[in-house]
């Protein structure tokens, strides 16, 4: 996933010269019947998700397989090997709207490119709302308990993942490390959730590990940035390595400390305008120039739009804006989420084909340095006596939607093969579906009885403590979409 001068200057020319070669109202069409199945997918997926109690984006991307390359193929795209004949989009055009036979690659190979740019802006949305709901006085807050286990936490998994694909499967160095990076992710929607089911977000293990699961956030994203930026090179030159960490670091935490002194004049700019979206325009015209700046600088667009929301999450207007940019994320985040699951072929996992066999012992592979490389975080927590060591390490396991943002973009750099690809699409659903049971399961009896208007917070002494105050009925976490 790029956001840079060569995007501009390679991806538009071709959407446009796809989009002379078939009828523009042809390719209108196709878009949007697509965008129909997305958000229908999305929304049957992420009510039935929200059911049993796993997380919306879940379902998103369940509902994405369902209507993709691996089931009825409503959702497909030439990067993945289909052509315009495979869509039953582009049938249901030629038997409603007369779409010429002959048009047919050239409408899909359109309709497949906005698709993909509209999904790019919903990941870009996704980053500037996640980074809107990591307030940096939380993570000064969250003392160093959480910080060693948050470290642990992406090392351990990111080395055994990275160095076990490369010795017993012979995956080269870059696709690797990507795999080795979406093992670093943690979803503190998933596990804050059940802690609050469980009555234990005020204990010392919920503390610990709502925490470290917030810093894990702000390290992928800078792990994701390094790693996308690798994916671009296709090789691994340690000069570029170390260039990129240090400018990732500095970037984020530059724009934090300059936007100290930007918040206050963004604030005073938007009490100034009187039309309608005087607050939300600004804000995303800030956004997708930081991501615009961190693109030009060699790293992810997505870093640029989280260093945007953390900086605008500092101004009095944050609040306001966090509810104006919700239903923009709602309209965008979806296609993010089911065009992942729609372009993952996990037909490559199926054991009755020999030539399958060492992709499903890929994914058995990444399934258990995910839950034993977070498991073995709750060993890391030291000067605490009687502590629930395992807890701790099984609420770090979930990777959930930060995990598929880790997916989607190796998904749309092209540098993972299909069996890798799906063995980290399995990882991702297994270990989201087994935290809440393994929670309940280490938690075996509530301490008390978490209400529907129980909000966690921090309470931004310094210290790492956090209490429960009353306000609406969801967790207070860097996904409001759960």
């Amino acid at each position: 996933m790029q956001l840079s001068l060569t995007t501009f200057s390679f991806r538009l020319p071709l959407l446009a010269t796809a989009t002379e070669a078939a009828d523009s109202s042809m390719v209108l069409a196709a878009v949007l019947l697509s965008l129909v199945v997305i958000y229908l997918a999305s929304k049957v997926g992420g009510e039935l998700s929200n059911r049993i109690g796993l997380p919306p984006v879940l379902g998103e991307l369940v509902a994405g397989v369902v209507v993709g390359v691996s089931g009825l193929h409503l959702l497909v795209f030439p990067e993945g090997g289909a052509t315009g004949s495979g869509s039953l989009i582009m049938s249901f055009l030629q038997t409603t709207a007369g779409l010429n036979p002959d048009a047919v690659d050239a409408v899909f190979a359109a309709q497949s490119e906005v698709l993909t740019i509209l999904s790019e802006l919903g990941v870009i949305v996704l980053l500037f709302e996640i980074g809107l709901e990591s307030n940096i006085k939380d993570l000064m807050a969250v003392g160093i308990q959480a910080a060693v286990v948050a470290f642990v936490g992406v090392v351990l998994p990111f080395a055994a993942g990275t160095a076990g694909l490369m010795a017993l499967f012979g995956i080269p160095i870059v696709p690797a490390i990507f795999a080795g990076a979406a093992l670093t992710a943690t979803s503190i929607g998933i596990t804050s959730k059940v802690l609050s089911e469980l009555g234990r977000l005020n204990s010392k293990e919920g503390q610990i590990i709502l925490g470290a699961a917030v810093i894990d956030d702000v390290l992928g994203i800078i792990i994701l940035a390094v790693v996308a930026s690798l994916a671009k090179e296709g090789t691994v030159d340690s000069g570029k390595v170390v260039y990129l960490l240090i400018s990732a670091t500095s970037f984020l935490v530059g724009s934090i400390v300059l936007g100290n002194v930007f918040s206050n004049s963004f604030v005073a700019i938007a009490k100034k305008l009187k039309t309608r979206g005087e607050l939300v325009i600004p804000a995303f015209t800030f956004s997708y120039m930081m991501a615009y700046l961190a693109a030009v600088i060699q790293l992810e667009a997505i870093l640029g739009s989280f260093a945007a929301g953390l900086v605008l999450d500092e101004t009095d207007e944050r609040v306001q804006l966090q509810k104006q940019v919700m239903p923009i994320a709602d309209l965008l985040v979806p296609i993010f989420f089911v065009t992942v699951g729609a372009r993952t072929d996990l037909g490559v996992l199926n054991p009755a084909i020999p030539t399958n066999r060492e992709g499903l012992v890929m994914a058995i592979f990444l399934i258990a340095v995910a839950i034993i490389g977070k498991v073995a975080t709750g060993l890391s927590v030291f000067g605490i006596p009687q502590i629930n060591r395992l807890a701790i390490g099984v609420g770090m396991i979930p990777r959930g939607e930060v995990g598929l943002v880790f997916l989607g973009i190796g998904s749309s750099t092209g540098v993972l093969s299909k069996p890798l690809e799906a063995a980290i699409i399995m990882m991702v659903i297994l270990t989201t579906f087994l935290a809440p049971p393994l929670l309940r399961f280490v938690f075996p009896e509530p301490i008390e009885t978490a209400t529907d208007t129980e909000k966690l917070i921090f309470d931004g002494s310094g210290s790492n403590s956090l209490v429960i105050g009353s306000s609406d009925a969801k967790i207070s976490s860097p996904d409001k979409r759960e």
